[in-house]
């Protein structure tokens, strides 16, 4: 080993700073501190994947339901461009093809929704190489920002903190990933290895915690980086109850298996059963019988550790707890998010500043579990660290949730009643993960470094109402789109697939794309006519109401009326005759701008209100036509709005002055289409109206021109 990888090998074997507090008195100390966060977090990450044992390694899923691991050998690279080039922090982007490809991720949607889209991969040399120039260009950035404490949510410096945070994330899963990946495509390193000690599995008990206040989330002050779904303020008061001493280990675990709890279709719900019958599921997944039980860690299989902690999914966890009361005759199930906050106050934990952490969390001590009895916490064991703990509570938003402006699809997706939340951290568990303050929340039959503990309470458990739209620009888009019309101006939304549809005339209708499709009306509107649609849009959030609409066939928002005064609406696909469409349209998250290959071969394309809305549309307008067929349409909408604050001064279509003339958007897209297209017809006024309160009204107009490909 040479000096320069002996240098690195220390590096990485020491503990991982923790997540810097956002306020202080130095900013020069403070950019020192972050940078160093930054560069920590970044090597480690790409250390995690020195223990892949080649290149088939990154190509070969883990999973069906994921991504091959090149994928997220490059993801959170491509994160720290996309989010900084939004936040104007980076000039350009430093590859888009990569950042195209790389740029969203997989939440898997049921055990049997694979993902056969066929991705043209980066090689793991050019994701290395970019990563480098990745970390060059931040580097930059921090060295260069003005910093001005603290550092706040609508700050400069936020998205930086995300970027760091967000690869943690992902440092994480990954793992996980590896940890489910074939033992031939992994090999074990120094700075990743296990626990090595066993000792016999205790009996667990049940303690209890005295009946109490726990107050949840944290205020926009707090002094550490929170993602969106942790700000707000929750009280609730618990009565009595009581939780297990111990996470429930593999000993305790097996109880349930040789009980024969997988086979027994009474200890399982509607969704675990269907589950339990798909996979044919029989003991915990990391579990290994080779003529006696082992253990499946992330590079290699030991003998059973049986005083470790039991990793499995929200559905196992539930069926043991299941059988667990059948056994004794007690109320136990898995605990609500309220009930482990109570735990962690009584247990007196105290967050992970020390340096080693006193739990098995921020990767101080084993890539892997240990003992459920190494880490007391007053009477408790674990409370934080060691496995991720289930609970029963779906994840749900506090009350005055609020998105960020960069990161509008991290939480908000999750708002469905099918994710609920893990809490404590596991051993990789960083940063932001091992807060009290932090909510993640995974599918129920997903597969973390999680297990859980169990608690004895008549208390029911209420099922939080996650799903709402009560933003106000989203419900107005609802309103747009779904709702009614005034001042007798049909739905713009249908008009343009109406006259998007005239101009198809009798000419082949397979496939068409909706382009910034907001809530996804147009969409539904094109499927009467074409065996299928795409619809994509920049916000998360946009796809995610015409994704809803599609799934439930309905959608629910809120209203301003006055002030605070709101009515509350719901229109659904019956009503206006969509119902059959659903089955033909299908919702991305993606940017016009940099969309990925497989979006082309359209029969039709229509961009409605977008041009001007886009950082770069000569970019779009220079290359729409490769993903339209010869003889295709494209129907462009705007009212040809052209702000700096969405679109830079030179980046313009239209709208200002050529040479000492008038030079129109209409002019420009002559000029960046013409080579490929020609107009057909004249360009038609349509006229739209968008209700922000009862007493107040937009009325606009956007011209539509349509184009046909020629070359």
């Amino acid at each position: 080993m040479t000096a320069v990888e002996q240098q690195r090998l220390q590096t990485l074997l020491s503990v991982l700073p923790r997540s810097p507090l956002l306020s202080g008195s130095d900013p020069d100390a403070k950019r020192a501190e972050i940078a160093d966060y930054f560069t920590s977090v970044f090597d480690r990450y790409e250390s995690l994947f020195d223990v892949l044992a080649s290149d088939a390694a990154f190509y070969d899923k883990p999973i069906a339901l994921r991504h091959p691991l090149i994928f997220y050998f490059g993801h959170t690279a491509t994160f720290y461009t996309n989010k900084l080039v939004l936040a104007k922090l980076l000039p350009e982007r430093i590859d888009p093809q990569l950042e195209s490809v790389c740029a969203v991720g997989v939440d898997e949607m049921s055990w049997d929704d694979l993902d056969d889209t066929h991705y043209d991969w980066p090689s793991v040399g050019q994701v290395r190489a970019y990563r480098q120039k990745v970390r060059a260009a931040v580097l930059k950035v921090i060295n260069n920002l003005p910093l001005h404490l603290p550092i706040q949510w609508d700050g400069a410096w936020w998205p930086i903190m995300m970027c760091i945070e967000h690869e943690l994330i992902h440092l994480e899963t990954s793992t996980v990933l590896i940890r489910q990946h074939k033992l031939d495509y992994v090999k074990s390193l120094p700075q990743w290895a296990p626990c090595r000690e066993q000792r016999a599995a205790p009996d667990n008990e049940l303690l209890t915690l005295p009946a109490g206040r726990v107050t949840l989330g944290k205020a926009r002050s707090a002094q550490r980086y929170g993602w969106d779904n942790e700000y707000g303020e929750r009280q609730v008061d618990l009565d009595t109850f009581q939780a297990s001493r111990y996470l429930a280990s593999n000993a305790e675990f097996l109880q349930f298996v040789e009980a024969g709890g997988y086979a027994d279709a009474t200890l399982w719900d509607e969704e675990g059963l269907k589950w339990r019958d798909y996979t044919a599921a029989r003991h915990p997944p990391f579990w290994v019988w080779h003529n006696t039980w082992h253990l499946r860690l992330m590079t290699e299989e030991v003998n059973m550790p049986w005083d470790w902690p039991v990793e499995v999914n929200c559905l196992e966890a539930s069926a043991f707890c299941r059988w667990k009361a059948r056994e004794t005759g007690k109320p136990i199930r898995l605990p609500s998010e309220d009930e482990w906050y109570r735990l962690y106050d009584h247990a007196g934990v105290q967050e992970v500043a020390l340096e080693p952490a006193q739990a098995n969390l921020q990767l101080d001590h084993f890539a892997s579990s240990c003992p459920v009895t190494q880490f007391a916490h007053g009477d408790f064991f674990d409370v934080v660290g060691n496995v991720w703990q289930w609970t029963q509570t779906p994840i749900y938003p506090f009350d005055g949730f609020q998105v960020h402006r960069l990161y509008d699809d991290f939480t908000t997706p999750t708002f469905d009643n099918q994710h609920n939340l893990i809490k404590g951290g596991s051993w990789a568990s960083c940063g932001n993960e091992t807060l009290r303050s932090a909510r993640y929340a995974f599918r129920r039959h997903f597969f973390q470094h999680a297990g859980f503990r169990y608690v004895s309470s008549n208390a029911q458990v209420k099922e939080p109402n996650a799903y709402y739209e009560s933003d106000r620009q989203m419900s107005e888009y609802a309103e747009f789109h779904y709702g009614n019309s005034y001042f007798n101006v049909p739905n713009f939304p249908r008009a343009m697939a109406e006259l998007a549809i005239s101009a198809m005339a009798d000419q082949p209708a397979k496939t068409a794309l909706d382009l910034g499709c907001a809530s996804g009306r147009a969409t539904f509107e094109l499927a009467r006519h074409f065996e299928h649609v795409t619809g994509i849009d920049f916000s998360a959030r946009f796809v995610g109401q015409g994704a809803e609409m599609a799934k439930q066939g309905v959608l629910r928002y809120t209203l301003t009326d006055e002030g605070e005064l709101v009515s509350y609406r719901a229109s659904n696909l019956a009503d206006l005759g969509l119902a059959d469409c659903a089955s033909k349209v299908t919702f991305y998250q993606g940017d016009a701008c940099n969309l990925k290959p497989q979006f082309s071969g359209y029969d039709l394309i229509l961009a409605v209100n977008l041009i001007d809305r886009l950082y770069n549309p000569a970019r779009f307008l220079e290359v729409v036509h490769q993903r339209l067929n010869l003889g295709g349409k494209l129907v462009l909408a705007s009212p040809y709005t052209w702000l700096e604050e969405h679109t830079p001064r030179a980046q313009w279509v239209g709208g200002f002055k050529k040479d000492g003339e008038n030079y129109t958007t209409l002019d420009g897209l002559q000029d960046m289409l013409g080579k490929h297209f020609k107009r057909v017809g004249e360009p038609q006024k349509i006229e739209f109206v968008i209700r922000e309160t009862q007493h107040k009204f937009q009325h606009s107009y956007s011209e539509a021109s349509v184009w046909e490909r020629i070359l």
